[in-house]
C-alpha cells in the first residue's frame, strides 16, 4: 500500500531531501565560492552532521555495485574519512566552483540534498557578504496588564516605564510561532550564531505546501493521471517560486530585534514579480505580528514598535541598538557610555575620583616643554599670517568634530550606515531679506510674491514621485503631536505661527526631503565638519547619528523618527 501524506501543521524536518535538479538548489551552492563550499562539505561530512545530510556511500558488503561504479564519473567512497580526504585534496590544490558543484550533486549527494543544508550554505554565502541583506530594527515593548474588565476591551498600551524583557528560548519560540504561520503553508526553521556577533540568527525557510513531507518539495501529483505525458507515480522538481526565506537576528540581552527583508527567487515574468512582491509583504507582516505573540506568556504580554533604523550593516546596527551602552548615548554622548575604552569606569566625565596613577609633575613638565617646542617649530614654519590663521580654523574645525561625533563616525571602525532619509517640515524663514518696516510698496511686493509661490505650488502635479518609506513614522503622529502641544503648551502660548501641512496663515512650509548615500554617511558627515565644510557648532543633531535613526521628519529642528534615540 503506497504510504499516505496527510495535511498538517508541523514545521518542515530538517532531513528532508530536495532533488539536486532542482534550480534552487543548483543556484544556492553556485554563488558560494570554492573555498567556501569546500569548507562547507566538510562540515556536512562531520559525524554529529551525518543524521541529517548523509552522503552516497558504497555498500562493502553489496559486490554488485563494483561493476556499476566502473562507469560512473564520480564513484562513491568506501567511507567518510576517504571522502574528507577527496575534498581535502581539493582543497590543496587550486581548480574552478563548478568542479566542486557537479562533485557534491552528481556524485555524493546524487540522492537529495537536506533543507539543513541548504540553509548552512544560504547562511554562509550571508556570512561572505554580509552587506547582502537590510536590516530593520523593531523594540520589544511590554503591553499594560488592563486592570479592569472594561480596560481589555480597549485598544492595548504600551508599558513605556517597564525595562522588561522578555525570556527567550528557542524551541518554545519556535513552537509558539509555528501556531501563528498559516496552515497552507510550511516553513523550516535554522538556528546559527555569526562568529563576532553576539546574536543568534534564525533562518525561516517557507514553502506554499500543506505537507510536512516529500511532496512538499517535488511536484508529485496526488490521485491523478499526469500531466504533459508525465505519470503520477513519478516524482519531478519543483520552481520554489512560491518560496520565500526571512532571516531574524536576536540580540543579547537586548530588548531589540532585527527582521531582513525576505527574499525568492527571481520570477519568470513581471506579473509573477508583482505577485511575489505583494507575498512577500503579507508574509514579513505576517512574522512581525507572529513575533511578538511567540514572545508573549499570560499576562505578559509583547508588542513590535518599528524603530525607523534600517542599514545592511549589523555591527552598526548592534551599536546603536544592541546591548552596549551606546543606545542613548551615540555620537558626542558616547563618552558617558565609556564603550570606546578599555576601562568605562574612569571614562565616564562623571566620575568624581582621579584617574589612577596620578599625573607626574616630571611628565607634566615634559609634555609641556614638548609643546612649546613644537609651537616655535610651526611658528617658523608658518611665517604667513594667511596660514597661521588657516591652521587655527583647522584646529577649531577638528575640535568641533570631535565634540560633536566623539569617537564614532570614523572611516574604520566598521559601522556604517549607507543611506540616511530626512524630510524637513520646518517653515519657511519669513524674515530672511525682508524690508524696513515703513516700506509699504516692498512689504506689498514681497507678499505678492509668497502668494504667487503659493499657488504656483497648489498648482503643481507630476514629478518624480518618492521611494522613501515614512510608514512608521505616520503611525506617531498622535503621539508626536500630544508631545509638540504639551511642549509648546509649556513655553507659552503666542510662541508662533502654526504652518505645519504645507502652509498656514503665517508661511508657507516647503516639502524638502534629503537623501545621503554613501559607505559610511555619518563618517562623511565628520569629514565634512573637519574640512570646515559644514558648521560644527549650528549642525542640528540628528546629522552626527546621536538620534539613531536612518529615516525621520525634522519638525522644529528636532528630528521625529520614533521620538530620536526612543528614550
Amino acid at each position: 500500500m503506497a504510504r499516505l501524506s496527510l495535511p498538517t501543521t508541523a514545521r518542515l524536518s530538517s532531513s528532508l531531501r530536495v532533488d539536486p535538479a532542482n534550480n534552487t538548489v543548483i543556484k544556492t551552492l553556485s554563488r558560494l565560492s570554492r573555498s567556501s563550499l569546500l569548507s562547507l562539505v566538510l562540515d556536512w561530512l562531520d559525524e554529529r552532521n551525518q543524521s541529517i545530510c548523509p552522503p552516497l556511500l558504497r555498500d562493502p558488503d553489496d559486490p554488485s555495485h563494483d561493476d556499476e561504479d566502473e562507469d560512473d564519473f564520480y564513484p562513491p567512497a568506501h567511507s567518510l574519512p576517504e571522502l574528507r580526504d577527496i575534498y581535502e585534496g581539493m582543497q590543496a590544490r587550486k581548480g574552478g566552483r563548478r568542479e566542486v558543484v557537479d562533485r557534491v550533486l552528481e556524485g555524493d549527494w546524487r540522492y537529495g540534498v537536506s533543507l539543513y543544508q541548504l540553509a548552512m550554505a544560504d547562511l554562509q554565502h550571508l556570512y561572505d557578504h554580509p552587506g547582502g541583506l537590510k536590516w530593520t530594527a523593531y523594540r520589544i515593548q511590554r503591553l499594560q496588564t488592563p486592570a479592569h474588565e472594561d480596560d481589555a476591551e480597549g485598544p492595548e498600551k504600551a508599558d513605556k516605564e517597564s525595562l522588561t524583557v522578555p525570556r527567550f528560548h528557542p524551541s518554545t519560540f519556535l513552537q509558539n510561532l509555528q501556531a501563528e504561520v498559516l496552515p497552507d503553508v510550511k516553513a523550516h526553521y535554522n538556528f546559527d550564531r555569526p562568529k563576532g556577533l553576539p546574536l543568534l540568527l534564525l533562518r525561516i525557510f517557507i514553502l506554499d505546501s500543506p505537507y510536512n513531507t516529500d511532496l512538499a518539495v517535488s511536484a508529485r501529483h496526488r490521485g491523478r493521471s499526469g500531466i504533459n505525458g508525465i505519470s503520477a507515480n513519478r516524482s519531478i522538481p519543483t520552481s520554489f517560486d512560491a518560496s520565500r526565506t526571512i532571516y531574524i537576528a536576536f540580540p543579547d540581552a537586548s530588548p531589540h530585534i532585527y527582521i531582513a527583508k525576505s527574499s525568492s527567487p527571481s520570477p519568470s515574468s513581471a506579473a509573477a514579480a508583482a505577485s511575489a512582491a505583494g507575498e512577500a509583504k503579507s508574509l514579513r507582516a505576517l512574522i512581525v505580528e507572529g513575533i511578538p505573540k511567540a514572545l508573549s506568556r499570560p499576562r505578559e504580554r509583547y508588542a513590535l514598535k518599528a524603530t525607523d533604523l534600517s542599514t545592511k550593516n549589523l555591527a552598526a546596527m548592534l551599536a546603536v541598538k544592541g546591548a552596549g551602552r551606546t543606545n542613548a548615548a551615540s555620537g558626542g554622548w558616547g563618552v558617558y557610555a565609556g564603550a570606546a575604552r578599555e576601562d568605562s569606569k574612569n571614562d565616564n566625565p562623571l566620575q568624581t575620583l582621579l584617574p589612577t596613577p596620578p599625573l607626574s609633575d616630571a611628565s607634566a613638565a615634559d609634555n609641556g616643554e614638548k609643546k612649546r617646542e613644537s609651537g616655535r617649530k610651526r611658528s617658523s614654519r608658518l611665517a604667513d599670517p594667511a596660514e597661521v590663521e588657516d591652521e587655527k580654523q583647522a584646529k577649531r574645525a577638528r575640535t568641533a568634530a570631535q565634540a560633536r561625533f566623539g569617537d564614532a563616525a570614523r572611516i574604520g571602525d566598521e559601522k556604517g550606515v549607507e543611506r540616511v532619509d530626512v524630510v524637513l517640515e520646518d517653515p519657511f524663514p519669513s524674515d530672511v531679506g525682508v524690508a524696513p518696516a515703513d516700506d509699504d510698496d516692498e512689504e506689498d511686493d514681497r507678499a505678492a510674491r509668497i502668494a504667487a509661490a503659493v499657488a504656483s505650488r497648489k498648482r503643481k502635479s507630476g514629478g518624480r514621485r518618492s521611494t522613501i518609506d515614512f510608514s512608521s513614522l505616520r503611525r506617531d503622529e498622535e503621539d508626536v503631536d500630544e508631545d509638540n502641544d504639551s511642549r509648546e503648551g509649556r513655553r507659552g502660548e503666542g510662541d508662533g505661527d502654526d504652518v505645519e501641512g504645507g502652509g498656514g496663515e503665517g508661511g508657507w512650509t516647503p516639502r524638502v526631503r534629503l537623501s545621503f548615500h554613501g559607505p559610511h554617511v555619518f563618517a562623511g558627515m565628520r569629514q565634512l565638519v573637519e574640512a570646515g565644510i559644514v558648521d560644527g557648532a549650528r549642525m542640528p543633531g540628528w546629522m552626527t547619528g546621536e538620534e539613531g535613526v536612518t529615516a525621520g521628519a525634522v519638525r522644529h529642528g528636532r528630528i521625529r523618527g520614533f521620538r530620536g534615540s526612543g528614550v
